[in-house]
């Protein structure tokens, strides 16, 4: 599909504030998280974490900056109104926020971190359809996600080395 595409005058005027809505519902998930894991600190201070795993303080700039890609993606697929995959792609952007979502409480609330484990596998999936999706409609918003992908892959591996993996 091109990537390049004239926006329809009507979304002309709703660009910004769907901007706004799509960075709103990024970070109400990153709330959402930092509410359930009032206590990771600890937890992760508690963990016997691989000599790879990095410090605790890392992880909130690094997610600060994820998300507001997300948030961007997400809108750059938005904008494109005539895209007939649009709907899907969205719906999918839907899907890796909620296991997104999930992840936080399980590992940090409930340190249940094999149930995490299996979340977080169904993350990189999503994610990877979500890319793939977000990169036939806008190459920008594909691209947009690697971070977040290699992120969430080492994450994967760092949740799966406190499971006993490898």
């Amino acid at each position: 599909m091109p990537t390049s595409h004239t926006h329809p005058a009507a979304h002309r005027g709703r660009s910004l504030p769907a901007l706004a809505a799509f960075f709103v519902l990024a970070y109400a998930v990153a709330a959402a998280g930092a509410l359930a894991s009032s206590n990771a600190a600890e937890v992760y201070a508690s963990l016997d974490r691989p000599a790879w795993a990095p410090p605790a303080w890392l992880f909130g700039p690094v997610w600060t900056v994820l998300y507001a890609t997300i948030a961007v993606a997400g809108w750059l697929v938005w904008r494109r109104a005539g895209d007939p995959g649009r709907r899907r792609a969205l719906a999918w952007w839907g899907v890796q926020l909620v296991l997104n979502l999930a992840w936080t409480p399980l590992f940090f609330g409930a340190r249940r971190y094999g149930l995490a484990l299996v979340d977080i596998l169904f993350l990189v999936t999503a994610v990877v359809v979500t890319l793939r999706l977000f990169h036939r409609i806008d190459r920008s918003a594909g691209l947009l996600l690697i971070p977040y992908l290699a992120w969430v892959c080492f994450a994967t591996a760092l949740n799966g080395a406190l499971c006993g993996w490898g």
